[in-house]
């Protein structure tokens, strides 16, 4: 298959978003001690977990904030969407704040999903996934603006731990029924 330039882009921004999401969440994961993890109940996991869940929380609530910032400051984007034609720079803000909102639900129910059917000490790969969504979230919002090339790392590394720990809860959950 032959690729296009924007597809070679976005390949050079991924790989190394699946290494840092590897070396993360099975590496640095690992130097976390175990001494800061919480009591193994359920409910103590659940809010590990929940506590984590800020930095996305975080992430959505700055996209929220700068498409309501630039709103303000521009003539003729302050009615809203809904009664006016979007400029540009809003558009872009409100597709930042969009795709923030898909992933940060995704990577919260993820990390509960996590806390509660993975072994205690596993539970480490939830702050490291936390702060790579900040990361990604970061760098996806400088890039967005040279199309998919320039948000493909940050895409890939706010995407990446939350698929790779859902695919790992999954195959947990399997095996502990077959067992």
């Amino acid at each position: 298959m032959d690729l296009n330039d924007k597809q070679r882009g976005v390949i050079r921004g991924v790989i190394p978003a699946a290494v840092l999401t590897i070396v993360g969440l099975g590496g640095v994961s690992l130097l976390l001690p175990v001494s800061l993890l919480p009591v193994d109940e359920p409910g103590a996991r659940l809010a590990w977990a929940l506590q984590w869940a800020i930095f996305p929380v975080l992430a959505l609530i700055v996209a929220v904030g700068r498409v309501g910032n630039f709103r303000f400051s521009s003539p003729q984007d302050i009615d809203g969407s809904g009664l006016t034609s979007a400029t540009l720079q809003i558009q872009i803000l409100r597709a930042v704040l969009q795709n923030t909102l898909e992933q940060a639900a995704l990577a919260i129910a993820t990390y509960l999903i996590w806390a509660s059917s993975l072994p205690l000490r596993w539970l480490r790969a939830i702050p490291v996934a936390a702060l790579l969504f900040v990361t990604g979230r970061i760098l996806f919002t400088l890039g967005y603006e040279r199309g998919a090339p320039g948000r493909a790392m940050g895409f890939g590394l706010t995407m990446y731990p939350t698929a790779i720990m859902l695919a790992a809860a999954a195959v947990a959950l399997l095996l502990r029924m077959l067992a």
